[in-house]
């Protein structure tokens, strides 16, 4: 067991949004951290999403940069680092391991076809996760926890496949494949040219996790069936834990979890789900930012007290959370419908957090059934779970405790936590999760409120596409 007096950790957690580099104690607490947003996505053409240069590694570069700037401590007695970031982004590698085209998005269609090699250049093909391991440490390894999609791998194994028929349909050739280790492993120790870009010392260990989302319920301290994690970023869907890989799940995904050997089942989500939170706030502008400065306080926390006045249901108005359609459904769109002279800019805040609410609540419902399980508690995670009202709707809306830890940027913990087994801080990710992941408080759900939701989910919200997606059909055929 290492000391943990005056030892660190540095969680890497590279979203969708920014990148962020924490740097914590072996308690869990954060002792610095760096953040760099991500610059806009690159749209060549339609179903290309693409992401800037090398963005996403510069960007990790600089937030560890500003995370170690800020470090009171010395750089030896950081012990180890995590390595978190986006999945389901492909990412192609010349033979010395730079960027041999842009990184491809989760967005983008390719990654969700068989890969096609158009470029001689290739000669590696891996995921965000792989890339930033070579970056750090000059290996040609990867997590095996960050492979769902268009992969030759056996979830079983957590290998790549030996069933030649399945791998050939990915059309990836074993060569330009990565190593695959399991989480909670060390894939090598940071370089000195990693160090100079980086900040991080030299030589400290990196270690394996998975995918960002089992990450993330890993740094929620989330193990238990009956606790389901609401993850409130760009995308939102709930997800909880199990030790079965069900090959024929209709309404959830089976992902890998942070835990080797184990598995995430996560529901259907909600994309731009955050995101449209904040294009509610851009789309009132001025007039919102003028007022919240008038208070000395942030937009965010004015909206979130304006729409508290708000009653449950908004008085009727209410929000369908299609901002991004499906790729099988391109007619769907964002809606906001029951409009009267009652309604306000705080009706159309709180319509949309309550159909945040109400949308991953019939998702849940949907993968709990399946999985034959009856959730007791919610732990909400990212920067949305910072507002007390979106975590009383939660609650409200599922009629069950929903809480938030003091972390709640859980991946960047998620990584730590992996990094802590790893290096033999913690014996086992039961005894990690009990001593790093802290409580911050619980919302009770108000009885009353749950009635009223649950009626209006069962009589009329779950309703609302069944009768409008004809006319959205017939719209999309004019406007796209």
């Amino acid at each position: 067991m290492v000391n943990v007096n005056n030892k660190y950790i540095i969680g890497v957690d590279g979203g969708s949004q920014s990148s962020k580099v924490v740097i914590f104690d072996l308690e869990g607490n954060v002792v610095s951290e760096g953040k760099q947003p991500l610059r806009p996505m690159v749209l060549r053409d339609p179903g290309i999403v693409e992401h800037p240069d090398d963005d996403l590694w510069d960007s990790i570069a600089a937030a560890g940069r500003e995370a170690m700037s800020r470090f009171p401590g010395s750089p030896e007695e950081i012990i180890g680092l995590g390595l978190c970031t986006i999945r389901f982004c492909r990412v192609l590698l010349k033979a010395d391991g730079t960027l041999a085209a842009p990184v491809m998005s989760w967005m983008d269609a390719r990654v969700s076809r068989p890969y096609v090699h158009e470029n001689d250049d290739v000669k590696y093909v891996t995921t965000t996760t792989g890339y930033f391991t070579h970056r750090l440490t000059g290996q040609f390894r990867d997590t095996a926890a960050n492979y769902q999609g268009q992969w030759p791998i056996d979830t079983d194994t957590w290998q790549w496949s030996e069933d030649e028929a399945f791998f050939n349909s990915c059309n990836i050739p074993r060569e330009m494949l990565f190593e695959l280790q399991m989480p909670g492993t060390i894939l090598g120790r940071v370089t000195e040219e990693a160090a100079r870009l980086t900040g991080f010392p030299a030589g400290i260990p990196v270690v394996a996790t998975a995918n960002d989302k089992a990450v993330e319920a890993l740094g929620a301290g989330l193990l238990q069936g009956n606790t389901a994690l609401v993850s409130l970023g760009t995308y939102i869907a709930a997800m909880v834990n199990g030790r079965d890989n069900p090959k024929d799940a209709q309404r959830f995904w089976v992902n890998f979890a942070s835990v080797p050997g184990g598995y995430l089942y996560e529901s259907n989500g909600i994309r731009r789900g955050m995101w449209t939170v904040s294009w509610l706030q851009q789309l009132l502008g001025d007039e919102i930012g003028l007022k919240a400065k008038a208070l000395g306080i942030s937009p965010e926390e004015y909206m979130n007290r304006e729409a508290a006045k708000v009653p449950a249901g908004s008085n009727g108005l209410m929000t369908v959370m299609n901002w991004l359609a499906p790729a099988n459904e391109p007619f769907k769109k964002g809606m906001m419908i029951g409009f009267d002279g009652r309604h306000t800019s705080a009706h159309m805040y709180r319509s949309i957090l309550e159909a945040i609410a109400l949308t991953i609540k019939n998702h849940a419902d949907a993968m709990t059934s399946e999985l034959g399980i009856r959730l007791e508690r919610l732990v909400l995670s990212g920067g949305g779970s910072n507002s007390g009202l979106i975590m009383q709707i939660f609650a409200d809306v599922f009629g069950i405790p929903a809480s938030r830890n003091v972390v709640t940027g859980s991946a960047s913990l998620g990584s730590a936590i992996c990094a802590a087994v790893a290096l033999g801080v913690y014996a086992d990710y039961d005894t990690a999760i009990s001593r790093m992941v802290k409580v911050r408080d619980t919302f009770e759900p108000i009885p009353e409120h749950t009635a009223l939701y649950t009626r209006m989910n069962e009589e009329v919200y779950r309703q609302l596409t069944g009768c409008t997606d004809a006319v959205l059909r017939k719209s999309y055929e004019l406007f796209g």
